[in-house]
């Protein structure tokens, strides 16, 4: 969320949450140290858990702005941006970034950017392992084109081993998680989390023993979450949409999408739909068998 936003916009459309998604962090972007500050603020004022600025976005929309990838190129303000929002407020303040942005092919370029914000505090860097392209590829594009580079921000780990260093982009597989927590300190999933969102229950199954749940039993257990959105006046996609690859890889999973996307939309829209779905899908795994 925009900094300019946060502090002039609608707070509770823009930031509200429910207890339930803690730990949470928000992510600002901005390029006006006060305003940075005021925002950060009022996100920890809320209740959030960490406050993260984004120095790693691409977009056209973005730019025009000053602030995402394109702050790479200014570490030295970066870095009072993030003086300004860590003195703001007491939970941490932390820097998602890319490898570089356009020319910037060296190792140099991202070891002086980290080194700059690190002295003014920050300890946490997420780095998306791949350069941005601020002219000629689109956002979605920045996502997949670029060439990965882990071994960047491994080195990154290696020669500023103090840091906490989080690697981000393309990483899908429980294989490929464990293989990068031996170099770094953490991993992102993206959009696999999102698109596969049992994903990170097996990922907490993997690392910590924790055992793994039902998926079934888990829609069940949202259906307070989904009425009290339906209460304030909410839509059923609002919710359903992040939930439409709850069963992706499984028999069934497809007509559990189709009943969603087709009916959670529609106006009066209600828990009904997503038992429906849920019926499908079972009606689809009667058939194969």
């Amino acid at each position: 969320v925009t900094a300019a936003a946060v502090v002039h916009g609608a707070r509770e459309r823009l930031l509200g949450f429910d207890p339930a998604e803690h730990p949470l962090a928000l992510q600002l972007g901005g390029a006006e140290p006060a305003e940075l500050a005021h925002a950060a603020r009022i996100g920890a004022d809320l209740g959030y858990d960490e406050i993260n600025l984004n120095v790693g976005c691409p977009s056209d929309r973005v730019q025009s702005g000053r602030f995402g990838a394109c702050l790479m190129r200014e570490p030295a303000l970066v870095a009072s941006c993030f003086a300004a929002m860590q003195a703001a407020v007491s939970v941490p303040v932390t820097v998602k970034c890319r490898i570089g942005v356009d020319e910037q092919d060296e190792y140099a370029a991202l070891a002086e950017f980290v080194d700059a914000v690190h002295a003014a505090g920050c300890t946490t860097f997420i780095v998306h392992a791949r350069k941005a392209w601020l002219q000629g590829l689109s956002p979605k594009e920045n996502r997949e084109v670029p060439p990965l580079n882990y071994e960047r921000v491994y080195r990154l780990k290696r020669e500023l081993p103090a840091l906490n260093v989080i690697i981000n982009g393309g990483i899908a597989s429980l294989a490929d998680v464990a293989e990068h927590l031996r170099r770094v300190d953490g991993v992102m999933l993206g959009r696999v989390a999102y698109h596969e969102p049992f994903r990170l229950a097996e990922v907490a199954h993997a690392l910590d023993g924790t055992p793994l749940p039902e998926r079934d039993a888990l829609l069940a257990r949202l259906r307070p979450y989904v009425e009290a959105h339906l209460a304030r006046g909410d839509r059923l996609q609002h919710v359903t949409r992040h939930i439409l690859g709850l069963y992706q890889g499984l028999p069934g999973a497809r007509a559990f999408r189709r009943v969603l996307s087709e009916q959670a939309h529609r106006p009066g829209a209600d828990w009904g739909v997503v038992e429906r779905a849920m019926a499908a899908r079972r009606g689809e795994l009667r058939q194969a068998a």
